[in-house]
């Protein structure tokens, strides 16, 4: 039998495995010596709606004409859903699935979910060199969706061009149409064989967004170029709709309210912890960027322009210079606790 009774044992994790490993430490300090706690949403937040201010900076940051193109789009969309003859141009011009009814107001927030989803997906994993674990998107950057939305070429519409960036996202994962059909989502969700497309963890997620951490994703931020058609309220309906209607807000917020006083939020009262966030990475508005945001002997590392988990994927020659900089101090820091 090997002997490890003295043996430091480190957690290691990125995104939610990022919390936990900074929550393992708090809550089981006998048992891990330190933790590297990469991208971690700390603070549980019913609406999150930080999360497309961070969108609208990095894409704002790479092309701020980009960004104009995108506004201008959605208020085009915006304005279709008025009339019959706009929701039969939407369906037509975004490939939707079946037909298109503006007047159904969870269909149509799902529609500007998935449209926006397009560019929040994108943003979150901006350049990070995941090709080696399959990604169909790892070629596709900030910098690919804003060269289709900034094209010079006059007869094709701000909103045609965002309905392009849909079509390369259609084509990049072999999909002939867009599926927004919020009861066809609900059902798919509400399965719980094993053999259900929803086992793949899109329900396990969501049932913890519902009743630990809220993190919904919505438009209700001011001055983001999105629109303002999936707020809270769509959220918390998905949760009513898929788990019951006791998830209304007030139980969410207790639910949110719990997960902060368990673990502490951004206030984690822990040690030998070292947080990593990058700033394209919407995430890191709920987690640590500053040395100041926390005390002791923990340390945080704020990487520039790295986006989702950067330094926890492998290097490449193309990694920005403060990329391989922060793999360095977190190996330091590393050695430091342990040796």
């Amino acid at each position: 039998m090997i002997n490890l009774q003295k043996n430091k044992w480190v957690a290691f994790g990125g995104s939610y495995p990022g919390s936990l490993a900074a929550w393992y430490r708090l809550k089981y300090p006998h048992l891990v010596y330190a933790a590297v706690s990469t991208s971690a949403p700390l603070q549980a937040q019913l609406n999150f709606k930080e999360y497309l201010g961070v969108v609208r900076d990095s894409i704002n940051r790479t092309n701020p004409e980009c960004l104009s193109q995108i506004y201008e789009g959605v208020q085009s969309m915006e304005k279709l859903l008025k009339r019959r003859t706009g929701w039969w141009m939407l369906q037509k011009e975004f490939k939707i699935c079946g037909e298109f009814r503006g007047d159904n107001s969870k269909d149509v927030a799902n529609f500007f979910e998935t449209m926006a989803g397009n560019f929040m997906d994108i943003v979150q994993y901006n350049e990070d060199n995941r090709a080696f674990e399959g990604s169909q998107t790892s070629n596709i950057s900030i910098k690919t969706l804003c060269d289709i939305m900034t094209k010079n070429d006059e007869e094709i519409t701000p909103m045609q061009k965002y309905a392009q960036v849909n079509d390369l996202m259609l084509e990049t994962f072999g999909k002939k149409c867009s599926e927004i059909k919020y009861s066809k989502m609900v059902k798919e969700m509400q399965e719980i064989s094993w053999d259900s497309s929803a086992a793949s963890g899109e329900r396990q997620w969501t049932y913890q967004t519902c009743n630990e951490f809220g993190f919904f994703q919505t438009t209700d931020l001011e001055n983001q170029p999105f629109g303002k058609e999936f707020g809270i309220e769509f959220s918390i309906r998905l949760c009513q709709d898929i788990f019951g209607q006791k998830y209304d807000k007030k139980f969410l917020q207790s639910k949110i309210d719990w997960t902060n006083v368990n673990y502490g939020g951004k206030d984690i009262k822990v040690s030998r912890v070292i947080f990593i966030n990058g700033s394209i990475d919407p995430w890191h508005a709920l987690g640590l960027t500053n040395k100041n945001d926390t005390e002791g002997d923990n340390q945080v590392i704020f990487i520039e322009d790295t986006a989702h988990c950067a330094n926890m994927y492998p290097e490449s020659p193309n990694d920005l210079p403060q990329l391989k900089q922060a793999r360095i101090d977190i190996l330091k820091f590393l050695t430091e606790k342990l040796i």
